[in-house]
């Protein structure tokens, strides 16, 4: 972990104490600052974080001792909770001391002191405030973990209504523990869907199988699939399970089930359908007890020789299907998919990186024909090929020209519901712009808000 830097604010009215301290501290900290203007603590605390803040107790004669300390303390501990705050006093004001330290102050120095005292005193405090700022930031993480928690499928990022329709699909699986088949374009998360089932299902402890049809040959594809024998080819130098065998109990995960051999889609189809299976060059049938998950970007239609295993295969399978949405359909999960991937690139490359508006605005009007899988590509170049801390349009750098960038897709004749979502994708695009998304959508401002009002948006 890289080491933090100790920083320490020293107030008081006395340049020559705050001269003393700074002599005192010099190589023991990495910053050290000093103030004599009392009606400059706040800005300074605001503008700046410091582990330790040492101050006088009483700083005017003609105040009541004290209560200046005291005034100050709660400033800046208001701006500031982790802070150490040291108070600098004289033995008549240990009591208020004591007092000081039950409102918030990690400890007190005597006067005259000694300077191993106070610089032990001050590197403990330094201490104390990067431990509280560190068990801040877990606390942070852990509530926010409690928060993902919660959502029912955390590992998935969308809130938009059609992802909501996919969440209920999920439920109705889990309590029916059926097969899915997934249909969405490439790019929308289809294994990364067919993974959160599995973890979520009864067979979580069980191998999740992800199938990869990436040999031609028949009788390796089939011993792929069924397993063999030594001996039941030409390369079959020893007994092997295939990836029916290996997923019992769990789930195979099957790509396009269609760019399977006709012959395998047959053998499929029969081995699901019994529930046994026969591995190449053998006879004994072995049982299986499985979850299949098939992917396809649309169902194949009904028509021709071809087609009919394919659907043969489907139908025999007894699945559920489940409809994943492209981006292009669910833009207002668009900032919260960006977000999140900025956050995994911002550590992945150990970077400062956040999207401006205007990177937004562009990443919203753009039609994404890679999805989600494009979405995060494009942000992961952004990050690695900018220097900057804050990402302009400039640094999203897309695959079509701009004059494709349109994300107007109506799926509905309702005219209440097409402008409804002509009006969302408006807002979104303008960051919730009512002047500007008013302008583009040729209404007046009282016009907009009426029927944002409307629409409950």
């Amino acid at each position: 972990m890289e080491k933090q830097k100790r920083c320490v604010l020293a107030i008081n009215c006395n340049e020559d104490t705050l001269f003393a301290i700074k002599i005192l501290l010099k190589g023991q900290v990495d910053l050290f600052e000093s103030e004599n203007n009392l009606t400059k603590i706040e800005s300074i605390v605001s503008d700046n974080k410091f582990d330790v803040v040492l101050m006088d107790m009483s700083f005017c004669q003609d105040a009541i001792p004290g209560a200046e300390g005291f005034q100050h303390l709660r400033k800046i501990l208001q701006l500031d909770p982790a802070v150490s705050v040291l108070f600098i006093t004289t033995y008549s004001d240990i009591k208020k001391s004591m007092w000081a330290i039950q409102a918030g102050a990690t400890d007190f120095i005597l006067k005259p002191w000694q300077n191993e005292k106070v610089l032990a005193s001050v590197l403990s405090a330094v201490q104390l405030c990067q431990s509280r700022r560190v068990l801040r930031q877990l606390k942070e993480k852990q509530r926010e973990l409690y928060r993902m928690m919660d959502k029912p499928y955390n590992e998935l990022i969308g809130v938009s209504k059609s992802m909501r329709k996919v969440y209920d699909t999920f439920d109705e699986i889990l309590q029916k523990n059926a097969n899915v088949l997934l249909i969405g374009e490439k790019g929308t998360g289809r294994e990364t869907v067919a993974r959160v089932l599995h973890k979520k299902s009864a067979q979580k402890n069980e191998a999740f199988i992800n199938f990869n049809l990436c040999n031609p040959d028949r009788d390796q594809t089939e011993g792929y699939i069924l397993g063999y024998v030594k001996g039941a080819f030409a390369h079959a130098k020893t007994d092997r399970p295939g990836c029916l065998e290996m997923a019992h109990k769990g789930t195979l995960f099957i790509d396009d089930p269609t760019k399977l051999p006709q012959s395998m889609q047959s053998t499929l189809s029969t081995v699901i359908k019994n529930g046994e299976l026969t591995r190449m060059g053998s006879k004994r049938p072995i049982p299986i007890d499985l979850t299949l998950m098939f992917a396809l970007e649309k169902l194949p239609k009904q028509q021709g020789h071809e087609t009919h295993y394919s659907l043969s295969l489907l139908n025999n399978s007894n699945t559920v299907k489940i409809e994943l949405p492209p981006l292009r359909q669910r833009i207002e999960d668009i900032p919260l998919l960006a977000d999140h991937f900025m956050n995994i690139f911002s550590r992945k490359y150990e970077k400062v990186a956040k999207l401006s508006k205007g990177a937004m605005s562009k990443l919203l009007r753009y039609r994404w024909p890679g999805n989600v899988q494009e979405l995060k590509l494009v942000l992961e170049r952004a990050v690695i090929l900018s220097e900057k801390q804050i990402l302009n349009e400039e640094n999203i750098q897309l695959s079509l020209p701009d004059n494709s960038t349109s994300n107007f897709e109506i799926e509905t004749y309702n005219l209440e519901d097409a402008e409804k979502s002509i009006i969302q994708t408006v807002l979104l695009i303008n960051q919730g712009n009512i002047s500007k998304a008013a302008i583009q959508l040729g209404l007046t401002r009282t016009s907009l808000y009426r029927r944002i009002e409307k629409y409950g948006l």
